[in-house]
């Protein structure tokens, strides 16, 4: 499949969510024009604020692959990823995000995200969700053990 072929299943999958009772949101994983993994928005019907179309598709693929990596393959989304979507896209390896709509044609229809990615750019004290440090020094022997682990894997 091409790119655009690619894009225009994202959309699909976006407009066919709505009508199944999700977010108008929806992801298509690729690797080499072919499609690995499909997600959609499903946050309300399954009461999971993470369960974004880009996780899914992720946890699709990783879980369908057997990997926690996906180099070698590219996300095609429906809307520019929020912050978390575009966490987990980093955190999974893939090599490049085509999207459709953007951030500001999300925040048009009510899902605004910048305030997440305003609040990253601040020390953890000066977020509207109040944190705090706490049991640092318990909480780092587990970083130690990580650190020390010689047959540990890495991703």
């Amino acid at each position: 499949m091409t790119k655009d072929e690619l894009m225009r299943r994202a959309i699909e999958l976006s407009i066919e969510n709505i009508k199944n009772g999700g977010g108008p949101f929806g992801a298509v994983i690729a690797k080499d024009g072919e499609i690995v993994a499909e997600g959609v928005n499903r946050v309300t019907c399954s009461c999971d604020p993470t369960a974004h179309a880009e996780v899914n598709a992720i946890r699709e693929a990783t879980k369908k692959l057997g990997i926690f990596d996906l180099s070698g393959h590219e996300i095609y989304t429906s809307c520019e990823p929020c912050p978390m979507c575009l966490g987990a896209i980093y955190w999974a390896h893939l090599d490049k995000i085509y999207f459709g709509n953007n951030k500001t044609d999300a925040k048009n229809i009510g899902f605004d995200d910048s305030f997440i990615y305003e609040e990253l750019g601040l020390k953890p004290q000066d977020r509207k969700l109040p944190s705090e440090e706490l049991l640092h020094k318990e909480a780092i022997k587990a970083f130690e053990d990580w650190s020390n682990k010689e047959d540990k894997i890495e991703y």
